[in-house]
């Protein structure tokens, strides 16, 4: 924006010099050669006299009585109606230059003329100050554009800093007063968005924390429950074992809760150890194995690569990987597969079907499903921002004809440190 004023301030400033000074500049050289015309032909009128006297008076014209013209001319020439021609001064080129002829009482006549280098001179003279003023006025509006592009500007990006901040969480924003009606306005706007963000937030967040509670209690006595039922002597080793499945099956639904909340909350969640990928998604295809078979879907998982090992939180990873698997599930066909690959700089887990892929990239924006029953458009972009939190990325292959999610990892040797809290 700076740079605009001043180029705007310092365009109009040349733009009123050119219209005022060019036929200034035209005036003033016209002037010049009239002075020039002028002077020759008041400098060979008394050069004339002092010719006449020097006549009468029975002397010679000579070169010394001629040079009193030089001080009008470049050269000065007497032409007397007999005898030899007498000439002072420097030859003059007759292109751009002056001359004047000066007929004398005898037949005789004076030639002054002045070069065209003579006259480039004198206008040159004359058009300096004009152009060293242009020049001041030039610097002059460049240094005053700036002043006032600096003091316009300045309100401007203090908006966008604070926009920044507003994007990065933090609500409680100090929009001051302007000045500038602009300004003002966009301020204003900037002060409702933030608290409209700080209420929205704070309810999403309550809500999250009041979910969290109540899910909470149910599934503390679901364990209970399920945990008396394996210490009953009545109880079948079989059913036992199906059990102690689904108490860690309420394990897991636990720390997803708690999980879930601390992202709600804007709390950072850290990896403390480094996971093997391979046995991560093996152990999370053995969980669906079962579930899918009563539906008469088969799963598989393949490895490509020799790295496997990340650096990142086990908890979000594997609730990625059954939004993935259960999204599969729900609105996909045929055989599911998984598969981690090392592509080099990254590590790649991969769940896709044999089902023809009808998905953009805004699949993974709140509210958008995927169209089928049942789909309400919230979990792939639960798991996309779970993703983001693990310092990963998660895609969908467009390149593949079949449905192909894609969830980017950094490997162990290049951790990516987790988004901070956001404020409000």
């Amino acid at each position: 924006m700076r740079e605009r004023l001043v180029i705007a301030f310092v365009g109009l400033t040349l733009a009123v010099i050119g219209l005022y000074g060019v036929p200034r500049a035209y005036f003033l050289a016209d002037l010049v050669r009239d002075q020039e015309r002028a002077t020759l032909d008041g400098t060979s009128t008394a050069l004339a006299g002092l010719v006449e006297e020097r006549r009468d008076a029975g002397g010679e014209v000579d070169a010394a009585l001629l040079e009193h013209g030089l001080a009008g001319a470049d050269r000065v020439e007497y032409r007397p109606a007999d005898g030899a021609e007498v000439a002072v001064g420097d030859s003059v080129d007759g292109e751009g230059g002056i001359i004047v002829t000066k007929p004398l009482p005898d037949g005789g006549s004076l030639r002054l003329s002045v070069s065209g280098e003579t006259i480039s001179s004198s206008v040159r003279d004359a058009i300096t100050p004009l152009v060293l003023l242009g020049l001041v006025l030039a610097v002059g509006s460049a240094v005053l554009g700036f002043a006032i592009a600096r003091r316009m500007s300045r309100p401007f990006q203090e908006l966008a800093g604070l926009s920044r901040e507003l994007g990065r969480g933090h609500f409680d924003l100090d929009v001051p007063s302007y000045a500038v009606p602009e300004a003002e306005e966009i301020g204003a706007s900037l002060r409702g968005a933030a608290a409209q963000l700080d209420d929205l937030v704070r309810r999403e967040r309550e809500f999250a924390a009041n979910a969290s509670h109540q899910l909470r209690t149910p599934v503390t006595a679901l364990r209970l429950g399920l945990e008396d039922l394996t210490l009953w002597p009545e109880t079948a080793p079989e059913v036992r074992e199906e059990l102690e499945r689904g108490i860690a099956e309420l394990d897991r639904l636990n720390a997803a809760v708690d999980e879930l909340l601390d992202l709600a909350r804007g709390r950072r969640i850290d990896a403390h150890e480094v996971i093997d990928l391979v046995a991560l998604a093996t152990a999370g295809v053995e969980r669906w194995e079962r579930r899918l078979a009563s539906t008469g879907r088969t799963i598989t998982f393949q490895q490509e690569g020799r790295r496997s090992r990340t650096r990142v939180p086990r908890g979000p990873v594997e609730q990625v990987l059954d939004v993935l698997l259960d999204n599969a599930r729900k609105h996909g066909a045929g055989t599911i597969g998984v598969e981690v690959r090392d592509a080099g700089t990254h590590l790649e887990l991969v769940v896709g079907d044999e089902g023809t892929r009808a998905l953009g990239t805004d699949v993974f924006h709140r509210g958008v499903s995927t169209g089928s029953a049942g789909s309400e458009g919230i979990g792939l972009a639960v798991a996309s921002e779970l993703a983001d939190v693990c310092g990963g990325h998660l895609s969908i292959d467009t390149a593949s004809a079949t449905t192909r999610f894609v969830l980017w990892l950094p490997p162990r040797d290049r951790v990516t440190a987790p988004a901070g809290p956001a404020s409000g």
